[in-house]
């Protein structure tokens, strides 16, 4: 049984990723890729486009997306989503301290200290609450 289990095991190795391949290129090119003659493009000239946009760093997209979270509904909210965004994404984990504390000191100025506190996680090693004490 044994190496009949390791005889399934080696060709769907081999077999898995030749499948994937190709089905992957199969939906490649099913893709619609030039628009059609009679359809509208909008682009954006390069005197409207937003410079400041153009130059940010993932985890500063992050850290204002975030920031702008924690304003409409609250720093819990924001930091399940911190956590789910380093989660998924672990080059933004270098990150996490300063982004948790960014959010920290927010908190403390909308809610003030002790309300701030309130909203603490286990974010990044308490990041988010070292930023709440800082303020």
């Amino acid at each position: 049984m044994n190496q009949a289990a390791r005889h399934i095991g080696r060709t769907l190795a081999f077999v898995l990723p030749v499948v994937l391949v190709l089905s992957g290129t199969l939906a490649v090119t099913r893709v619609p890729w030039a628009a059609p003659a009679d359809s509208q493009v909008l682009t954006a000239s390069s005197n409207t486009a937003s410079t400041q946009a153009r130059g940010l760093a993932p985890h500063e997209v992050l850290r204002d997306k975030l920031l702008t979270e924690m304003q409409e509904k609250n720093p819990g909210v924001a930091l399940t989503h911190l956590q789910q965004a380093v989660n998924g994404r672990p080059s933004l984990a270098r990150h996490c301290v300063e982004i948790a504390r960014s959010l920290g000191r927010a908190a403390v100025a909308k809610y003030g200290p002790k309300q701030a506190q309130s909203f603490a996680r286990p974010v990044c090693d308490t990041s988010y609450a070292s930023g709440v004490q800082a303020r």
